[in-house]
């Protein structure tokens, strides 16, 4: 009995020494700590070559610039040399691409609230517990944003021009008024508001629908057993809990401001001059960049905007100092 318990004992002490030779083995394995970054290289791929490569190249050429050899003649003429932050200079004391930004903000003031407001209207309407035609109202409301933009800005071009606007003519039928050139110096703001409303609004809609439909609905139903009708529902329960929502779509929307581009490009094209080719400064970094054949300003223009979205998105941040995504908006 003995022999089988001494035999036993040393095969489990055999057991346990390779088991313990073994371990070392699977707890040093390479795998499981490389599984983590071969799910994120693709994104840090994609990140780096469509987001870091570029910026670093527009970052470089904007402190570069062109030196013309000799008579400057011939392909061997201009040079390429560094410019330090003479575009920059060049940049800050420019006053018409100043005028751009003044006027993209102005845009901006005009289409942000406008444009939100009716977003969250529709999203509280279409989100009410009895509305009819829910789908319908949807798709008719998104319909607009799916329309390229470009095509967009080209149809209400044409309605806004005299000979073919049917706007002008139906207001003089109901209003008596007449002879409203939408391409005017300060009416022109409206007319390109109108058409970043008119596309923008079923977007922001959505954003804010779905955020609505991820509400809770007991919290509804315990607001309509206290005797709250729709609208206080509306204003004093969905409308705070989907304030991050809100204040993303904001954000957004402020950033797009200053990138705005087809809208009044399409508008320069047959305004006859009522949208000029710098009217924003997107188009001014075209025009120095594509017409002017200055790609070294134009990519000054581009970091320098780049700079103001980043600045007007922070403020819009501390503006709100609210919550989103979960976290605090610090100041």
């Amino acid at each position: 009995m003995s022999t089988v318990t001494s035999l036993y004992d040393e095969q489990s002490a055999a057991s346990v020494s390779r088991t313990r030779r073994a371990r070392p083995g699977k707890r040093h394995s390479p795998e499981p700590r490389r599984s983590p970054y071969l799910f994120v290289a693709p994104a840090v791929v994609l990140f780096v070559a469509v987001f870091l490569v570029p910026l670093g190249y527009t970052v470089y050429l904007s402190t570069q610039k062109t030196q013309v050899m000799g008579l400057g003649l011939g392909a061997n003429a201009r040079k390429q040399v560094s410019a330090g932050f003479s575009n920059y200079t060049t940049v800050l004391h420019d006053g018409e691409f100043w005028q751009s930004v003044l006027r993209a903000l102005l845009y901006g003031c005009i289409l942000i609230p406008v444009m939100l407001g009716l977003a969250v209207l529709f999203a509280l309407i279409l989100d009410a517990q009895r509305v009819r035609f829910q789908r319908f109202g949807r798709i008719a409301i998104f319909l607009p944003y799916a329309v390229p933009t470009l095509i967009g800005s080209i149809i209400w071009g044409m309605m806004y021009l005299p000979a073919f606007s049917p706007i002008n003519s139906t207001l003089n039928e109901l209003f008596g008024i007449s002879g409203i050139n939408f391409f005017g110096q300060h009416i022109v703001f409206l007319s390109v508001a109108n058409i970043g409303v008119w596309g923008g609004t079923g977007f922001n809609m959505m954003v804010l629908y779905t955020a609505l439909r991820s509400l809770p609905q007991e919290a509804y139903e315990a607001a309509r057993l206290d005797g709250a009708n729709e609208r206080q529902i509306s204003l004093r329960i969905k409308l705070p809990m989907i304030r991050p929502a809100v204040i993303m779509t904001a954000i957004f929307s402020t950033i797009a401001t200053l990138q705005v581009f087809n809208e009044p490009y399409a508008m320069h094209q047959i305004s006859y001059g009522g949208v000029s080719s710098t009217w924003t400064p997107l188009m001014t970094i075209y025009r120095d960049t594509y017409t002017a054949n200055d790609v070294y300003l134009g990519s000054a223009e581009s970091i320098v905007i780049a700079l103001l979205m980043f600045v007007l998105s922070v403020a819009v941040l501390r503006l709100t100092n609210r919550q989103i995504f979960g976290g605090e908006a610090k100041s």
